[in-house]
């Protein structure tokens, strides 16, 4: 028995099979939900449902609070339909259809970016190419039906070569390989492009009159990475370069210790190269001790130091869950309008990225 849903404020509709994920579904009938883990840990496909009843198979995720079940939001993810619905959803809206494909791919590089990341490099075979936003990720497709899912970290203009920053987990099924045992030419299998984190286009909105011309919304960008989570805004800022995007863009990097900074020569190439660019690197684990002269703390909050008022920024957001949620927090308290908000969460520990 399948069920109608009817999506609010575009109208578009599709039909949910019993005991299919709502967000499978609308994909699977080109219904444009936003996502990024389809695990329910990073609340990207969050929504309202406005009429109708969803149900958790595997219990309710830790992103949706009790209370917040009974007031209608839901992850879309790992939810179904008990009956027909109506949902408020913001969809993703995209001038270019990208297609997910399946690929083998051949490691052409490994390089050790700091003591627990991996800079991995895969090329393509010759008669294929991977379109994708950056931002986006792709699952590496391995034995026994595991996945594992990885941002790529590099501009969609080079479409030979996808780049990825993999963090060592101890114990990782997938990371202790990479680290321990996978050598340059062996052969990989992979899927994608996934996910809905990617900087939207822009646009000229409101009395944004200045900007007509170059057709570019006055909103300058704040970029926030947590640890590896440098590896999408790096492609996001590299097309923005490319793209000759003259928006502000601010770059903050926080990590524990500045040997986490496993690129922080990059980044400050682009403060250099591009007046528009800012960068600041955060450390939360530094004493008093350590040769230190930069920013100390938490990343979120060194932006709220620096930005009082949010409301006339775009934020995107790429680390672990606990950076998230508390600069979604803070961040809301500063005015930042929730469509202006765009992340993605990493969970280092999930067994999905590891």
């Amino acid at each position: 028995m399948s069920h109608h849903v009817t999506v609010q404020p575009s109208g578009h509709t599709f039909e949910v099979e019993e005991n299919e994920f709502i967000l499978d579904a609308a994909l699977r009938q080109g219904v444009a939900f936003p996502y990024g883990c389809r695990s329910g840990s990073c609340g990207t496909c969050l929504g309202q449902v406005l009429e109708g009843q969803v149900e958790y198979p595997d219990g309710l995720p830790l992103t949706v609070m009790e209370h917040e079940h009974e007031q209608g939001r839901a992850v879309f993810c790992v939810s179904v339909a008990k009956s027909d619905l109506v949902l408020e959803v913001k969809e993703i809206t995209s001038s270019t259809e990208i297609e997910v494909k399946t690929l083998p791919a051949r490691v052409a590089s490994l390089r050790k970016l700091s003591d627990d990341v991996m800079e991995m490099t895969l090329t393509l075979p010759a008669n294929e190419r991977l379109a994708f936003r950056a931002g986006q990720y792709i699952d590496f497709l391995l034995k026994d039906n595991k996945r594992r899912a990885f941002s790529i970290a590099n501009s969609p203009s080079n479409d030979e070569t996808l780049e990825f920053h993999i963090r060592h987990v101890e114990g990782g099924y997938f990371t202790d390989h990479v680290f321990e045992q996978m050598k340059e030419k062996a052969l990989v299998r992979i899927e994608g492009p996934h996910g809905s984190f990617f900087v939207r286009d822009a646009e000229v909105t409101g009395n944004d009159t200045d900007n007509k011309e170059q057709g570019q919304t006055a909103h300058p960008i704040i970029f926030i990475a947590g640890g590896t989570g440098f590896a999408p805004i790096k492609g996001m800022i590299e097309q923005l370069i490319e793209q000759g995007d003259e928006r502000p863009l601010h770059l903050y990097w926080g990590v524990r210790r500045e040997t986490d900074l496993y690129r922080d020569d990059l980044a400050k190439k682009w403060a250099f190269q591009h007046p528009q660019i800012s960068y600041i690197p955060v450390l939360s684990d530094v004493s008093d001790d350590d040769d230190w002269r930069g920013r100390r703390g938490f990343v979120h909050q060194a932006v709220a130091e620096d930005f009082p008022d949010l409301s006339g920024f775009d934020v995107y957001m790429a680390g672990p869950p606990p950076m998230i949620e508390a600069a979604k927090k803070r961040f809301s308290e500063l005015g930042l309008p929730e469509d202006q908000l765009f992340y993605d969460s990493f969970d280092y520990g999930a067994a999905k990225n590891k």
